[in-house]
């Protein structure tokens, strides 16, 4: 290389050099202050567009879970108000028993009777006032057999959505809860047939006692559904869990940096950066030999 005037190659060779480093120097710099790998699209266009599929994934899978804790919450709430109306049906058929013997008057009869119409009425209460969010659980309203939720509020058996996608097989559930008013439980005077209707006499006493098992299989095969389908929303969770955590592992191995390799880059280009800026300015004053020929 000749020594010149005009142009000093040796500098600007040590120069861009230097550019070079310093870039390299400030990736790393950035990448070990976040902690990321991928900070822009420039440092991975692929693995960005993925990290960012994945990222959605988690964020919705970890929703799945909250919607399917919510679930499992609304569920305890309706079996919390059967146990209570479980509690009604007993004294029910304890009272009706009572006034099926022979041993007791009419007048007698009428106040056992009185009780009875009180826990029926108690029953419709409870059925009615059950609700979670403002949605009621037991007076019927999610005992239909279809869903709709094309309005503000949804109608017919609840759906609750848990999974990333909308397919019926994968990510979500239909929760129906049959009515248990004392109506549909077939009790009290709201009820459709005589038996169950009153317990004044003591021919209706005896009837009202098969009409009360049958209310108490039926209360008790909501509870068993609700049961079943708690223990399945808990096991979705634990599904939902591990993919999630898994999915998170996978981003993680695309977007966060290894400190310690990236630490090793680091170390380098600060070295590289450092010798640059010693031999740049080494290599501006070259200028100066070429000054000391003309002078002489």
């Amino acid at each position: 290389m000749s020594l010149t005037i005009n142009h000093n190659m040796m500098a600007a060779n040590t120069a861009r050099n230097l550019a070079t480093s310093y870039s390299k120097l400030a990736t790393s710099t950035r990448r070990l202050s976040s902690g990321l790998r991928i900070n822009n699209a420039a440092d991975d266009a692929a693995g960005l567009a993925v990290r960012e599929i994945m990222r959605a994934e988690i964020k919705s899978l970890d929703q799945g879970i909250r919607n399917a804790n919510d679930a499992i919450s609304m569920i305890q709430t309706a079996d919390g108000a059967l146990g209570v109306i479980d509690e009604k049906l007993i004294r029910m058929k304890e009272l009706a028993m009572q006034a099926s013997t022979g041993t007791y008057s009419s007048d007698q009869r009428l106040i056992i009777d009185s009780e009875y119409q009180a826990m029926a009425s108690e029953i419709t209460r409870i059925a009615n006032s059950t609700d979670f969010n403002g949605i009621h659980l037991l007076n019927g309203n999610l005992s239909g057999a279809t869903h709709s939720g094309a309005g503000l509020v949804s109608t017919g058996k609840m759906k609750v959505h848990f999974g990333t996608g909308n397919d019926s097989a994968e990510d979500y559930y239909y929760v129906t809860i049959n009515s248990s008013t004392a109506s549909a439980l077939g009790v009290g005077l709201a009820a459709a047939s005589t038996n169950g209707k009153s317990i004044s006499t003591q021919a209706l006493a005896q009837q009202a006692l098969d009409s009360l098992n049958k209310a108490i299989i039926s209360k008790d095969k909501i509870r068993a559904n609700l049961g079943a389908m708690q223990n399945r929303l808990q096991n979705t969770i634990t599904n939902l869990s591990v993919q999630a955590e898994n999915t998170q592992a996978a981003e993680s191995n695309i977007s966060d940096v290894d400190v310690a390799t990236e630490m090793t880059e680091f170390t380098r280009q600060q070295i590289l950066t450092q010798s640059a800026v010693a031999m740049l300015s080494q290599a501006n004053g070259l200028g100066k030999l070429a000054m000391q020929l003309i002078g002489g």
